[in-house]
């Protein structure tokens, strides 16, 4: 029989985006195997009606990928108001039916392995189970160092804000800037993701989407048995980690379910950039996720204008919908006009890896989501690194401290708070600020930063030459599930 393997992404557009990518990246270079991806639906959404168009439009190409969708399940009412616990009851809940879709699937081939990005799943007792990493190799140790940092302080995270924690492989973390489900030892998130660090030493491999010269000491330190699970009476040093990056996923995947016309847009951007000085502009742009308040974006709007300098700008609606944001609104009066010339301001989405690898982009403000960062880091451009959420906190201190490809933005407290607080959504970054590091980024200042991007660009293309890094890497994991059958 065929021998196949079954990839399980956690529910969510990104996740998907992210396994069809390894999927392809699988596929490319083994042929041989064919690649099953399980679709797992919310009832309450997450992206539900974005995901099917895209599994739809994957399916309607000739990548040879197939997907199988999983049964429905109905969520506990209980669970309705808290989006986290809901994904992990729900992931939960799935379990039987992905042992039970694993079991169809063996019918009409050898299943390798099966690789998952979700947080926990229960082991196959005949096929090994993979953790897919979505975020970077420096975060995952902090994961593989969860279950000892837990046995060690019974204080959260969130009420450690002057504590560094210095971890081997990774830079001084400050408590406050472990990645959001971690912060707080009340909320379930926090228990759903120490059970997680634990399941990851219970797999047989885990992959990432790094590469070894962006990452060597955290790499080395997963790799030569510095992260241990103390939790039984026997230790239990991390599995092999696969470091397969940089993997790139295609800009017009990531333009699903945008209402504007993607095409359009990607034209015009593009059309623009052709008309600009090499390395003059400076790209801003969030995520799918990445809205602002209207505050935040007229001051961001005023510091590119103080800057002087080019820029394209991605501008999201206010709310986390698809709607298309009203920029008469939401930006100063005038500064479209007053910006013509050396501005471009695009709704909702850009084709953001086309943009990074133009030759007029010289710099990039992002939240430090990982699937940007290693956009950035493969086209060589410097960044400003502005987090948001999730474990962009971290990512940004491993950018800044350790790799020295980006120089962070400091927020202050919004005077439009109505009480004071250290949440994201009442931190501001101000338009001076902003000014200044555009400023530091695109001029003499920012010319080390273009020299470290430079050369990680060079180590990233290297990695997957023949003999590379990842290379290597993909061949040993690939290695790994068919020497065990």
């Amino acid at each position: 029989m065929k021998e196949s393997i079954v990839l399980y992404p956690a529910p969510g557009f990104h996740h998907m985006v992210a396994m069809v990518g390894l999927g392809k990246l699988i596929s490319l270079h083994h042929p041989e195997l064919s690649i099953t991806i399980l679709v797992s639906t919310m009832p309450s959404g997450l992206d539900t009606a974005t995901t099917s168009s895209y599994i739809h439009q994957i399916s309607q190409t000739n990548i040879p990928i197939t997907f199988f969708n999983l049964s429905s399940n109905n969520l506990p009412q209980s669970l309705a108001g808290n989006g986290a616990a809901a994904v992990f009851e729900f992931i939960g809940l799935n379990e039987q039916n992905v042992v039970d879709a694993l079991g169809t699937i063996s019918v009409a081939s050898t299943v390798l392995a099966l690789v998952t990005s979700v947080l926990h799943i229960t082991s196959h007792p005949h096929i090994p189970t993979y953790y897919y990493f979505t975020s970077c190799a420096s975060t995952l140790a902090f994961f593989l160092h969860l279950p000892t940092i837990h046995n060690q302080t019974e204080r959260s995270f969130k009420d450690l804000n002057n504590t560094f924690f210095h971890l081997p492989g990774l830079p001084p973390i400050k408590a406050s800037d472990v990645p959001d489900p971690v912060l707080d030892r009340d909320d379930p998130a926090y228990h759903y993701f120490l059970r997680y660090a634990i399941c990851l030493f219970k797999s047989q491999g885990i992959i990432v989407n790094t590469f070894e010269a962006l990452e060597p000491q955290a790499i080395k330190v997963i790799t030569q048995g510095a992260c241990i699970l103390n939790n039984d009476a026997t230790p239990t040093p991390a599995p092999p980690i696969y470091h397969i990056g940089p993997l790139i996923a295609d800009s017009k995947d990531r333009a699903v379910g945008f209402k504007a016309s993607s095409s359009d847009t990607y034209t015009k951007c593009l059309t623009w950039l052709d008309a600009q000085p090499c390395r003059s502009v400076v790209f801003l742009s969030f995520g799918r996720r990445g809205a602002f308040s209207e505050v935040q974006l007229k001051e961001m709007a005023m510091g590119l204008e103080r800057s002087n300098h080019r820029f394209l700008w991605v501008v999201r609606s206010t709310s986390m919908s698809n709607s298309e944001p009203d920029l008469e609104v939401l930006l100063p009066k005038g500064f479209m006009e007053r910006t013509k010339e050396r501005g471009l301001v695009v709704k909702s989405w850009a084709p953001q890896s086309d943009i990074l690898s133009h030759e007029s982009v010289g710099g990039f403000v992002t939240h430090c989501g990982w699937n940007s960062v290693v956009e950035a880091v493969f086209h060589g451009v410097p960044m400003v690194a502005w987090p948001l959420y999730a474990e962009q906190r971290m990512n940004s201190a491993v950018l800044v401290e350790e790799m020295k490809l980006a120089i962070p933005v400091e927020k202050v407290e919004s005077s439009s708070s109505s009480s004071p607080s250290s949440s994201e959504e009442e931190l501001l970054v101000s338009a001076e600020e902003l000014e200044k590091k555009v400023r530091q980024l695109m001029g003499s200042e920012g010319q080390s930063l273009v020299e470290k991007s430079l050369g990680a660009k060079a180590m990233a293309m290297a990695a997957w030459s023949n003999g590379g890094s990842s290379m290597s890497s993909l061949s040993k994991m690939v290695d790994s599930w068919q020497k065990r059958h």
